[in-house]
């Protein structure tokens, strides 16, 4: 699911192993710390190695935090910072419990860790807390605010305690790197896009055969494909007519972004502009056409295997029951004020 409903604290819609489990008492992230200790201690096979997959709902809306930890903040009477922060250290906490688990199971010192998120912070009307610093923009967008996240690797005897590096990677390297660690190769079935990043766990430089690559249709920024090559970032609009994608994508408008056509480029030297204020498309042509070219290739594959799915059932189901959560903290809100 895509977050816990209605809120983090007692979500009905958690499903495991694809059967719906029902309402739950807690909060989303301690319930999925359970279930990760529960596996880990009782139900893993303990002769094998392991993956464990494990995917926090916290800090997304809407937010739930337990008072102990809501109370570690201060802010003025109203403010939902603390409940935002501490939302953030709920799910903090429950990534520590697993931690200790792997302790006590004697796993820690032979386990790589990879910690990160999926996109940059919201930043929302009712909780305006995040923030993506000096980059540009935020969830949602194709620019570095939107797709920039932190990243946390440990694995004690290969990665150096306290190193770090600004060698961009993504979600797609996981894969390639996974197969390398557990000495099998990649898949050789589908397109894989990412590259082995094992060589820069170790100090070493990697090479990759293919730019980064994004494409958001339902970016909030104009420019819905991205790529980054070394030091330069490469963006560019889809001609997709009117009416565009936005909130969501309708079945008659899949067909016109399986056969949009790139345009309006913007090029930027990310090593020395992190935050996107100089377009170069214009003073550094030779750059921009070698780029222009690998975004091309990448995008027609990409456009070529993209299913033509249904457009987010799951979604407009979400959107019913926020709205009617919101609907009802609202009315709650203006009772309370209204009261002498």
């Amino acid at each position: 699911q895509n977050n816990a409903l209605p809120t983090h604290e007692n979500p009905f819609n958690f499903v495991r192993n694809a059967k719906p489990v029902g309402p739950l008492q807690g909060f989303a992230s301690q319930l999925v710390a359970d279930e990760a200790d529960e596996w880990l201690t009782e139900l893993r096979d303990k002769e094998k190695p392991f993956f464990m997959f494990v995917c926090f709902h916290e800090p997304h809306e809407p937010i739930a935090s337990a008072e102990r930890f809501r109370k570690l903040y201060t802010a003025p009477e109203g403010s939902t910072l603390p409940a935002h922060h501490g939302n953030v250290t709920q799910m903090d906490d429950a990534f520590g419990r697993i931690l200790k688990t792997l302790d006590e199971q004697k796993l820690r010192e032979n386990t790589l860790i990879i910690f990160t998120s999926d996109n940059g912070p919201a930043i929302t009307r009712r909780h305006p807390h995040g923030s993506s610093g000096p980059l540009r923009d935020k969830k949602g967008a194709t620019y570095e605010g939107g797709i920039r996240v932190p990243g946390i690797i440990q694995w004690p005897d290969h990665v150096r305690p306290g190193t770090t590096s600004d060698v961009p990677v993504c979600g797609v390297d996981i894969l390639p790197t996974l197969c390398a660690v557990a000495g099998i190769p990649a898949p050789a079935d589908r397109v894989l896009d990412g590259t082995n990043i094992l060589p820069l766990l170790e100090g070493k430089p990697i090479q990759r055969k293919k730019p980064l690559y994004w494409q958001f249709n339902r970016a909030k920024n104009d420019a819905k494909v991205a790529i980054r090559d070394g030091e330069w970032k490469l963006l560019a609009k889809l001609n997709v007519p009117s009416p565009k994608p936005s909130g969501g994508i309708t079945i008659e408008e899949i067909d016109a972004v399986k056969n949009a056509k790139l345009e309006g480029f913007e090029l930027y030297h990310i090593q020395s502009d992190i935050a996107e204020t100089t377009d170069r498309s214009e003073s550094e042509q030779k750059i921009l056409e070698k780029m222009k070219r690998q975004m091309q290739a990448i995008f027609e594959e990409v456009q070529a295997e993209a299913p033509r799915w249904p457009a987010w059932e799951f979604a407009r189901y979400e959107g019913k029951i926020l709205s009617e959560y919101y609907r009802k903290q609202e009315a709650a809100e203006k009772k309370k004020n209204s009261q002498p």
